[in-house]
Order: C-alpha cells, then structure tokens, then sequence
C-alpha cells in the first residue's frame, strides 16, 4: 500500500514529550503514512503544558482536557488508551503512533498489534525495553533533532548511474559506523545469513525489514548514516554489490553478503 494511502491515528501523551520535538516528529509520521487522526493529551491547565499550546493550531492536532482525578495516578494514560481503543473499533485506520516514553502504554501496543494494526512508537531514549519492544518499529526523538533528514525513505534502492553508484558503493566505507555495539553487528550478520541465497547474498530491503522485526528501535540514523544501505556498506564484515533492476535499469538494487560465508 502506497504509504499516502496509509492512515495513521497520532496519540500524544503531552505529559511525557517535549513540544521542542513536534516539527521533527510530524515529518518522520509522514514518511509512514497520512496522519489522519492527530489528538494530544493533557491537563491543559498546567502551566508545564504552556509550550504545546503554541504548536496545537500549526500542527493541526486536537487537545483532549484531562484533569488529574488523584494525587500521584496519571488519568491522562487512562484517557489515550481508551480513545486508542475506540479508534480501534470505529474508525478506518490502518496503524498508530503512540508518541510517549512511558512503559504504561506497553499493553496498548500490543494489543492494537494483535488486532492486525501496525504501530509505531515515538518516544525519547529513555523509554522503557518492554514498551520499545512492544511496537512494529520505534524511533527515538533524540535522532530526529540531530540527524539530516533524507527524502527518499527507500533503503533498498539507489537511482544512480552505473558508474557513480559504484564510486559511491567505495566511498560509503571510508565512513566509521558510530558506537556500533557487538551484539547489532551480530543482528545484522545474522539476518543476512536468515535471508541469504545459496551464493550468500540477500537483499538490502528485506534485510532492513527483518533486522526492524527482530530489533524494533534499530534505526541507521543511531549509527550516524542517513539511510541502511550506508550503514551496511561501512560494515567491515559486509561485502555489497549493485545489480540493475530488470523493470526499470535507472534503480539499482543492492544486495549484501556475509564476507566469512564467502
């Protein structure tokens, strides 16, 4: 499905995002699908609340007033799940964004994942394991505000030349993958030898789609690299190659290979 065609319903837990975060974060909504549904949650009468104020109209996001009921307990929480859930049930959507960094809406993921719907969750670094891995893919608001955004969301495929897709294919290893951990590098071998032909090679695109299955936050932009195939191609362990596309010869489909499986 074309990703235009794809209707997402925004859920923001305005208690537990920065509003510092809202530009970024609605253009990486947008390479997902259309934002149809954009609703925050908050007690609209706390002061702490005051910057979203200034962003709601521009953003074209609906506020939903929630008091606190009781000292210490978040009613917000309660307000957004319920709502996911009527969405859930009455409106035509194909997926949720749940922007928040709290453990609390773990089950919710879940739960929407089990009733067929794709969810992405939006939240900052220090969201909890559970909640992370509770969602189809998360992305973390600290890399949005820092890395370059690119705007071609294909990781699979180049359109180059021939000629200058291979020169770029050398020069992408002369960049270092940053604090790129052991046990990644052990997801993305892995995941090469999951996919791989009987030569050991395995596309790029399907490669990325099982390493976000297994891996959910994985995201290149965590290793400074705008898109994966350039995270893959600085990987010593890794040998790339660019083959035409038969359907259209301008793309140039990349393919990866375990160099120990050579």
């Amino acid at each position: 499905m074309p990703v235009k065609d794809v209707r997402l319903a925004v859920l923001i837990d305005a208690d537990n995002i920065s509003a510092t975060y809202i530009k970024p974060m609605m253009l990486e909504i947008a390479r997902y699908g259309n934002p149809t549904i954009k609703r925050i949650y908050g007690d609209w009468t706390k002061p702490q609340l005051g910057p979203w104020k200034q962003v709601l109209l521009d953003n074209a996001i609906s506020p939903v007033q929630q008091f606190g009921y009781t000292s210490g307990k978040n009613a917000t929480d309660s307000s957004l799940i319920i709502d996911a859930m009527d969405i859930l049930y009455t409106e035509s959507v194909d997926g949720f964004c749940l922007v928040s960094s709290d453990s609390d809406f773990t089950r919710l993921a879940t739960r929407l994942r089990e009733a067929g719907k794709i969810v992405y969750g939006i939240g900052e670094k220090k969201t909890p394991t559970p909640f992370v891995a509770a969602c189809d893919r998360f992305i973390f608001l600290e890399i949005l505000t820092k890395e370059k955004r690119s705007k071609d969301s294909d990781v699979s495929s180049e359109k180059a030349p021939g000629k200058a897709a291979d020169q770029d294919l050398k020069n992408a290893s002369g960049k270092t993958p940053k604090d790129i951990d052991e046990a990644t590098c052990e997801l993305i071998a892995s995941s090469v030898s999951d996919l791989a032909d009987e030569d050991g090679w395995a596309f790029l695109g399907d490669v990325g789609n099982l390493v976000n299955k297994k891996s959910p936050s994985f995201d290149a932009r965590n290793y400074g690299f705008s898109k994966m195939s350039k995270l893959m191609q600085s990987l010593d362990f890794l040998e790339c190659e660019y083959r035409v596309n038969e359907k259209n010869p301008q793309v140039k489909l990349i393919y990866v290979r375990n160099k120990e499986d050579n």
